[in-house]
């Protein structure tokens, strides 16, 4: 079994029967033994003071005593109940504890358990942001099973929200001994990576495979095989991984999305450029498994 891709894999036991259970979720809340996971301004505490990055937990009494968050149970962690939280503050909070970093830039720095369980906690805080009223009657909504979903404050409507991801196919096209990459205008110069797009409603993720590279690159695509995927927290994305099989070569950029689509050798890959996916992406994954077939 291949090790899982950055912010992936199961670490954190969701016991979701605890999500219905109010009075154990109050219990855990006040506990000792609970950790708690601060989200502030889309950033997670991390430790300054270890040798290694590595998340700061909180414990219940560490966080201020007037704050009153919307805990959301995320599971047990280490045996332990864990809770995420919006840290809500017009300066940095904790700052004798740690420091806010973004996960971009811990991805790859933490150990894997940790940024799976930062990805989570980063993921559901952000959705509750951007689910404060009903999309059905624009009421208000209420954190309902320890904060895994929210409920409208209507009673006429009371329509229960869930936290959505959005499935994104990412493929690396191979043909022959080349494979198929391409750079966004806003990329750093230089950088190429795989196509990627958003699967759209009615559509299987091969089709959405076949439909976005032609779209961006004008590549007909024949097999496609799954590779594997990727949580992707900014803000909730599933990236869904796969290898196709090119069916022809001549490249024309149809929607302007890319800047540029080439076909490059492994040769070309080991040279310097193009400059390979971010290691944090499953692109990079992609791109690695081919070189070394």
């Amino acid at each position: 079994m291949q090790d899982p891709n950055v912010f992936a894999g199961a670490f954190v036991d969701r016991i979701g029967e605890r999500r219905k259970d109010p009075d154990w979720l109050a219990a855990a809340a006040l506990s000792r033994d609970s950790l708690f996971v601060p989200v502030w301004r889309h950033r997670c505490l991390i430790e300054t003071m270890a040798a290694a990055p590595g998340l700061r937990f909180l414990a219940r009494h560490e966080i201020a005593e007037d704050a009153d968050p919307e805990w959301v149970f995320l599971g047990l962690y280490r045996d332990r109940p864990v809770f995420a939280f919006e840290a809500e503050s017009s300066s940095e909070p904790y700052a004798a504890l740690g420091t806010f970093e973004d996960l971009r830039k811990l991805g790859m720095l933490l150990a894997p358990d940790q940024a799976n369980l930062a990805a989570h906690a980063r993921a559901l805080v952000l959705w509750h942001e951007s689910t404060l009223f009903c999309s059905a009657c624009g009421t208000a909504t209420r954190a309902v099973a320890g904060g895994n979903a929210r409920r409208c404050q209507n009673p006429d409507c009371g329509k229960t929200h869930f936290p959505r991801v959005d499935p994104a196919i990412i493929v690396l096209v191979e043909h022959e001994d080349r494979c198929l990459l391409g750079r966004q205008s806003g990329w750093p110069e230089g950088r190429y990576s795989t196509i990627a797009g958003f699967a759209e409603p009615g559509e299987s993720l091969e089709d959405a495979v076949r439909r976005e590279v032609f779209e961006e690159t004008n590549i007909h695509v024949g097999e496609v095989h799954y590779h594997s995927s990727q949580p992707w927290p900014f803000p909730s994305s599933l990236m869904l991984g796969f290898i196709a099989e090119g069916r022809s070569v001549d490249i024309r950029l149809n929607d302007a999305e890319l800047e540029d689509a080439r076909w490059f050798t492994r040769d070309d890959l080991r040279s310097g450029f193009p400059k390979l996916p971010y290691h944090i992406s499953i692109a990079r994954r992609l791109v690695e498994h081919w070189l070394n077939a």
